[in-house]
């Protein structure tokens, strides 16, 4: 099996920022009055405090169920190699300065004005713990790994992971 370690503090929040940063795109969810509801979206900076900072419409439906229930589910994943899942809080803020900090040209697909746009909003996820798993010699020799494992029948985790708290 894999080695497991727990992080904390500024180490969950380097894991995370390691993590995060390099999948970029989450499954982010939010929780109705009966389930939970996921849509993929991209994080636009993860700060010093492990933060997590993205860009929406007013009008989406992530916005109008942070507002009812702010408990969010992150999941990001890229296959074979690194997996990371945060449970968190979050909120909703208009604050212009903010959405010109976080802005990026691709943004346009979804928001036509622009930054400009006056329903774009800034959510803000405060991670309050999570758990990771990655591989510790990257993707390539994980997926050899994984072969070797199944033609052998042996197992060969290459893997870290452990729970992070913040």
């Amino acid at each position: 099996m894999g080695d497991h370690k727990d992080l904390t503090n500024e180490f969950a929040v380097d894991k995370i920022k390691d993590l995060a940063e390099n999948i970029k795109t989450c499954m982010f969810c939010t929780y109705n009055e009966y389930r939970l509801q996921s849509r993929p979206m991209s994080v636009q900076k993860i700060d010093d405090l492990g933060q997590l900072w993205f860009l929406s419409d007013r009008n989406s439906s992530q916005n109008a169920e942070i507002s009812l229930n702010p408990q969010v589910e992150l999941f990001f994943s890229e296959p074979h190699d690194k997996f990371l899942t945060l449970h968190g809080t979050a909120s909703i803020s208009y604050d212009r300065e903010k959405i010109k900090e976080l802005w990026d040209p691709i943004v346009k697909i979804w928001m036509p004005e622009g930054e400009d746009d006056p329903n774009l909003s800034v959510i803000k996820v405060v991670p309050e713990d999570g758990y990771y798993w990655n591989n510790k010699n990257g993707k390539m020799v994980a997926i050899a790994k994984m072969a070797t494992a199944f033609v052998t029948g042996k197992t060969m985790d290459d893997g870290i992971e452990g729970n992070l708290k913040l």
